[in-house]
């Protein structure tokens, strides 16, 4: 299953909008380290059912919407040098290993310094934020380098395609291959064969930028004064408001409002009669969900893994008639598959066996045979043959 972190300093929001994500019981309050210990969670991708458009019921979505399940991780607030040990820096980095990709969770508002301490809206520059994660996870990455850089170098013998491997093999957890180091020398034109540890810095954000794909989420965005939105509008930050999702969460769960995440409105239940104070709570919201389309929760997580992580939904069936398993369920699965993934990849994913024993593939949709080598498309609806 796809992994996403949240990640970002103290009080600048990432609990509220793992709460809101995942509607998980943390703790959440103004001070910084709330959160000590790493809280997983599952939340959701949302995306459109294809049993919408043929007109099946397939039980397995909410009016045609389909959601399927991702990992998320909400770590410890970092705060500058945490790479040197810091608050609770080691910690928080070694929780990203795990890792597909980061949703930097940044306070929109100015109103929290780079230790997540309250200053008032508007009298922090949220900009800083943005750069800080980004050298604090390339120090980390270098200092990791660091400790195996005398023995790659010993060992190289002054071949850099040795150095290559070599890098490669330390960074194997994060997914870096040696064509990847090799890409980033020639990128940055270096000579791994001459250089100091400390000209490796650059090499070392772009192993970060490679494993680690980030998103930056301008959370508290209904605080933020103008100016301070327009400069991080122009970073293409995806702006949300975890409080707002929550409390929408919360009343869709006590049946005071109809509303599905990732909505763009929300309407108030029949017969339900609200107080002033819920009305005004709502109307605020409302306000906000006009402005940016929905509260941004769950627009950030589908951004994470259909852009950043380019990723499709694929539908497996044993029945490709009438689009169900053998227990006549329709569309009983979902599943996130990278984009350029095949039929033969996807046997894989549904169960080894059967990823090893693959014959061929059927496109449920126009019953026709497809090669393994195929590319899926999202929506795709394919049936497996085995011999398994």
């Amino acid at each position: 299953m796809i992994t996403l972190a949240l990640a970002g300093k103290p009080n600048c929001g990432k609990s509220t909008f793992f709460k809101a994500a995942t509607m998980a019981n943390v703790e959440i309050a103004n001070y910084p380290f709330t959160t000590i210990n790493p809280n997983f969670g599952v939340a959701y991708v949302r995306t459109k059912c294809p049993c919408h458009d043929l007109h099946l019921t397939c039980g397995h979505c909410v009016d045609g919407n389909r959601f399927v399940a991702v990992n998320l991780i909400d770590v410890a607030g970092l705060v500058p040098d945490a790479h040197k040990g810091k608050g609770l820096g080691n910690q928080f980095l070694d929780n990203l290993r795990q890792a597909d990709a980061i949703l930097h969770v940044i306070d929109a508002s100015g109103g929290t310094d780079s230790e997540g301490n309250p200053v008032g809206v508007g009298n922090h520059d949220p900009e800083e934020d943005i750069r800080f994660l980004i050298f604090e996870m390339t120090m980390w990455v270098h200092g990791i380098l660091e400790k195996h850089w005398t023995r790659i170098s010993r060992m190289s013998q002054g071949k850099g395609t040795v150095i290559q491997q070599g890098i490669a093999d330390v960074f194997t957890g994060l997914g870096i291959t040696m064509e990847d180091i090799r890409d980033v020398e020639l990128k940055l034109k270096l000579d791994l064969v001459h250089v100091t540890i400390e000209e490796l810095i650059p090499l070392c954000a772009e192993i970060v930028k490679i494993s680690k794909p980030m998103l930056v989420v301008g959370n508290k965005v209904d605080e933020a004064p103008e100016q301070l939105r327009s400069k991080l509008a122009a970073q293409n930050v995806a702006f949300a408001s975890a409080a707002s999702e929550l409390a929408l969460r919360n009343a869709a769960g006590a049946h005071i409002i109809q509303y599905l995440p990732g909505d763009s409105v929300f309407s108030v239940a029949d017969k339900v009669s609200l107080t002033a104070a819920q009305k005004g709570g709502l109307a605020k919201i409302a306000e906000v969900m006009k402005q940016y389309k929905g509260t941004g929760v769950q627009q950030a997580i589908n951004r994470a893994v259909f852009d950043l992580l380019d990723m499709i939904v694929v539908y497996p069936v044993e029945d490709e008639n009438h689009f169900c398993n053998k227990k006549g369920e329709v569309l009983p699965d979902a599943f996130l598959m990278r984009k350029g993934s095949t039929p033969h990849d996807l046997a894989h994913q549904v169960h080894t066996d059967i990823g090893k024993g693959f014959l061929y593939a059927v496109d449920a949709r126009t019953k026709m045979r497809i090669k393994e080598n195929h590319l899926l498309k999202d929506g795709d609806i394919i049936k497996i043959v085995s011999v398994h």
